[in-house]
């Protein structure tokens, strides 16, 4: 998000596309065949690209992962991604690097569900991010996060519900929570302070509170002191099963906006949703890095 808070971005690199219906109707059965890397901005000239690439188009080594025209290079303490994509509907090219400056790199890792087979590894919780894109005003510096989720089944097979969120703190620390209804029954029910240097503590975090559905009505909720209601500063992502916003809450007294995002598992295991997703999601197979 930028420090005055009009612009942000979004950045998720797959290996195995929670979110395309290419590999879901690929039986999930080679992760590796559906990797993408997928860039969201918001605000003014805000784009979106998600492109499902085989597995001819990934390659890794310890500091990089790449997907057919786009990298992410860890060196020196920084995670440079390097961007080239397009944007769908618009049908331009989205280019540029990305930035992240992590304060400090933790060593949690935190399973989602009690067998560990959902995994959150929040690497760097409070970063600094630098944004050069070749969009129009699309050069900006902010605050960020760097994460990592690990899981060997669907999202939609083990949960019906999840919601997160980062709220940054004056200390440059965070707050983050992470809540979901497993399908088992039972709850996942987490809140985390991470310092600036890269402590963690786990704490007793303020009670879950509703506030507004989403245009799509999907059910929102975030964590907040007693007697505060939550509510959306800005509009980021808004579908049918998912919705990612900034939102402004109060956390131990501390009036905070960050990043929240709420996932209706029910609706995207909905077989009608598969086709629609495939328009945002293209597939394609062939690349080559020998040009």
């Amino acid at each position: 998000m930028s420090h005055d808070g009009d612009q942000q971005i979004s950045i998720i690199s797959f290996i195995g596309s929670v979110f395309s219906p290419w590999y879901r109707w690929s039986g999930r059965v080679n992760p590796e065949n559906h990797c993408c890397i997928n860039v969201a901005t918001y605000g003014k000239g805000g784009r979106w690209t998600m492109t499902d690439r085989g597995q001819a188009a990934l390659r890794q080594t310890a500091n990089t992962f790449e997907v057919g025209p786009s990298k992410l290079t860890w060196k020196g303490g920084k995670l440079y991604i390097d961007i080239d994509e397009m944007s769908w509907p618009h049908m331009t090219r989205l280019k540029g690097r990305v930035t992240v400056t992590p304060s400090a790199v933790t060593d949690v890792e935190l399973p989602l569900k009690a067998d560990g087979s959902h995994v959150w590894r929040p690497f760097a919780p409070s970063s600094e991010i630098e944004v050069d894109l070749n969009q129009p005003g699309w050069q900006w510096t902010g605050h960020g996060y760097f994460d990592s989720n690990f899981g060997i089944h669907a999202l939609e097979d083990d949960f019906s519900y999840w919601t997160w969120g980062r709220f940054p703190t004056k200390d440059n620390g965070a707050y983050c929570f992470y809540d979901a209804s497993v399908r088992d029954g039972s709850e996942l029910a987490v809140g985390l302070h991470f310092g600036a240097e890269g402590s963690v503590e786990v704490i007793d975090a303020p009670p879950r509170t509703r506030f507004s559905r989403s245009k799509w009505l999907v059910k929102r909720e975030t964590r907040a002191d007693p007697g505060y209601k939550p509510r959306q500063v800005h509009d980021m992502l808004d579908a049918p099963f998912y919705c990612r916003s900034t939102v402004k809450t109060q956390i131990f007294g501390e009036e905070t906006v960050g990043v929240h995002e709420a996932l209706d598992l029910n609706r995207f295991a909905s077989p009608l949703l598969k086709p629609m997703l495939a328009v945002k999601v293209p597939r394609k197979t062939g690349w080559s890095f020998e040009g």
